[in-house]
């Protein structure tokens, strides 16, 4: 029996999941595999029924985003782990076996992220882990540099959910991707939520996958990214840090989120930005919002200030 499903969320993806669907199954690992469309109208779902009849799908009428997407696909794998794949990726044929090999050997491991590297510009690597700074700034380390740095294993901040490999089990015990976030800083968030409950999230460099990147939204910095990014930014700290963590980031988070401001005003997008803070501002106070906040426990209070230390040093480390 397979160790893993790989569980791809699909969008509209014709351009790129068939040649994502035959990295799976060219892999020295072969996993049980699922598909949840998110009502694709571009032909992509017919597509996978068609040339990959093994494929188990799950079809929704419409768009209800990546979170809700991945959720069915979790709840609906049988496996001990499962694999959260982008459909505009190309999967290393060692990829999978070498992120199960990490779980394997790290039991309080909760996710291994593999080592993206662009699929357009091979040379430079997409991310190699995800971390989040004081700054309120969650972040690609390694996005755009070289693709031989970053090749060692470790422990990171949180996994990119575009190509990591979960332990199934956990997610009941810290619960699954908050839907609220609709897209973006989705991983993030859980991987925060496992850092309080002191799992651990690993890179695995010799995991390898390329990545087109925005490959259904766009360009790096848009409308659509821009709004749901600042708005679930906002909803990100309410969440995961008590009032007296909040209280003692404050001064970085109000520099943070200027510098912010600067940068999307300069791109014309600075009403965008605040619109979307505006926006989770207002997710964080309501009933919704408040019901997904992860209340401050004692036992915790190790993971707390092992953030807290992480939050400052990774500001020196997305300002170098």
């Amino acid at each position: 029996m397979p160790k893993t499903t790989v569980v791809i969320p699909n969008y509209n993806g014709i351009q790129y999941i068939e040649e994502c669907l035959n990295s799976i199954y060219r892999g020295t690992v072969v996993p049980e595999v699922l598909v949840v469309d998110n009502g694709s109208g571009d032909g992509s779902l017919e597509l996978v029924k068609e040339r990959f009849p093994q494929t188990h799908v799950i079809a929704f009428e419409e768009n209800y985003g990546f979170c809700k997407a991945v959720n069915a696909g979790i709840r609906a794998a049988g496996t001990e782990y499962v694999l959260l794949l982008n459909n505009d990726t190309v999967a290393d044929k060692e990829m999978i076996a070498r992120l199960e090999a990490t779980l394997d050997e790290i039991p309080q491991a909760f996710s291994a992220a593999a080592k993206m590297i662009s699929l357009y510009h091979p040379k430079q690597l997409d991310g190699a882990g995800d971390f989040y700074c004081a700054l309120g700034w969650a972040y690609s380390r390694g996005k755009d540099q070289p693709v031989e740095r970053y090749s060692e294993p470790g422990r990171i901040f949180s996994s990119c959910a575009g190509a990591a490999l979960y332990r199934r089990s956990v997610f009941e015990k810290i619960g699954y991707f908050d839907e609220n976030h609709f897209a973006y800083l989705e991983d993030m968030d859980i991987g925060y939520r496992a850092n309080i409950y002191g799992y651990d999230n690993r890179y695995v460099p010799d995991a390898v996958v390329y990545h087109a990147g925005s490959g259904v939204s766009g360009s790096r910095h848009n409308a659509f990214k821009v709004d749901l990014s600042s708005r679930n930014s906002i909803y990100l700290i309410y969440k995961n840090m008590p009032l007296v963590q909040l209280l003692i980031n404050l001064p970085f988070l109000m520099v943070g989120y200027l510098i912010k401001l600067l940068f999307f005003t300069a791109k014309g997008m600075g009403g965008v930005y605040l619109k979307g803070v505006c926006k989770g501002i207002g997710l964080s106070c309501s009933k919704e919002g408040r019901e997904h906040k992860v209340h401050f426990r004692m036992k915790n209070l190790k993971n707390y200030l092992w953030i807290q230390v992480q939050l400052w040093i990774n500001v020196g480390r997305r300002l170098m």
